[in-house]
């Protein structure tokens, strides 16, 4: 399996096709495999693809010190710095960014401190900011312990992250990981990404409202955001199809000479 050294961890990376990167950053349950359904049609239509596992997730190290580290105030600002270490032994340059959830909120961190660095950027289901702290919002959407999952859900965590799927994901689920301890909020930070983004959002999430969505949007010098309808917050599970063709969609826009407006919305049928 794949792996490079960063910071004295292994990190679990796979690489597929040629031409412009696209980088695919999962989310504060997730690991490399939930892109399973997403990342052939990109390589299909002539993309580099790049995935990997962050630091304690799927097939990556933890670490001694995970837990301290997960709950620190460290937890962002390194995974962007393990974002751009991976990007710098792996040869990328200028890229695009597309991140579930958690991993949209290191793809905005990523895109503000590097703009020189991202092509563009897709989030999906991506908190803008929290009107509770984080570790009730996590009681309130997150009440059931693993043991306490149906089989399913179990069987799919173990596949993601091992024998440590247990303790793995009691840990997300009680601290939020990116999200932190207090309240959460990107709004200053959507305001320093300068690329050309795209909001992908369902209205039909468990966790956060469809305003969320907007919020987001909103914030953005250059943005558009497209509602998945009758769509649940995994956005890349339920509408695998959508997901892939608004990707595919934006990078086509992107590519076109005609003007583009500050930001647009619209809903996928």
């Amino acid at each position: 399996m794949p792996h490079i050294t960063i910071r004295n961890l292994k990190i679990y990376f796979e690489s597929h096709g040629d031409g412009e990167t696209i980088l695919l950053l999962h989310h504060g349950f997730g690991c490399t495999k939930m892109w399973k359904d997403i990342y052939p049609a990109l390589v299909q239509a002539g993309y580099r693809v790049i995935m990997y596992d962050r630091r304690g997730y799927g097939r990556s190290e933890k670490g001694e010190d995970f837990l301290e580290f997960y709950v620190g105030d460290e937890f962002r600002s390194e995974s962007v710095q393990e974002l751009a270490e991976l990007k710098n032994r792996l040869g990328i340059g200028h890229c695009h960014l597309v991140g579930q959830c958690e991993g949209g909120v290191v793809a905005v961190d990523y895109a503000a401190q590097y703009p020189d660095q991202v092509q563009s950027l897709v989030t999906s289901s991506t908190q803008c900011f929290s009107e509770v702290p984080m570790t009730e919002l996590n009681r309130m959407k997150f009440p059931k312990a693993f043991q306490e999952l149906g089989p399913e859900l179990r069987a799919k965590f173990v596949d993601w992250h091992g024998v440590e799927a247990e303790i793995s994901f009691n840990q997300f689920r009680r601290f939020g990981g990116a999200y932190g301890k207090d309240y959460f909020d990107l709004r200053n930070r959507l305001r320093s990404v300068m690329c050309q983004s795209l909001v992908i959002y369902p209205d039909r999430s468990f966790i956060f409202d469809i305003e969320q969505g907007v919020a987001f949007y909103r914030h953005l010098l250059n943005g558009e955001l497209i509602v998945l309808p009758n769509c649940g917050h995994n956005t890349y599970e339920e509408r695998p199809q959508e997901y892939i063709q608004a990707i595919l969609d934006f990078q086509v826009r992107l590519k076109s000479p005609s003007p583009r407006r500050r930001a647009s919305i619209s809903c996928a049928a």
